[in-house]
């Protein structure tokens, strides 16, 4: 009992300086990508149903920016860096 005392009476570790975001845009990948893949596959078809041929290539291209930032490595890291640099933020 006293050995728990003696454990609660330490000084605690000092808390970390800002957020612990360490492996935060894998999440959001894994999250977020299947869903933009169904998304991205229902209005495809939506498109090719009603023949709008215009319209569903300027959504494939679009779709196709869009999962380039879901699907490439490192893209969220290196955008958000660049971000937080042009906003003056360390």
């Amino acid at each position: 009992m006293a050995d728990h005392f003696l454990d609660l009476a330490a000084p605690s570790p000092a808390p970390t300086a800002g957020i612990n975001t360490e492996g935060l845009a894998d999440f959001l990948r894994r999250f977020f990508a299947p869903l933009f893949l169904a998304v991205v596959s229902v209005v495809a078809i939506f498109f090719l149903f009603t023949r709008e041929i215009t319209r569903f290539v300027q959504f494939i291209i679009l779709a196709i920016a869009i999962g380039v930032i879901f699907y490439v490595p490192n893209i969220i890291e290196v955008t958000a860096k660049a971000i937080a640099g042009a906003l003056g933020i360390k």
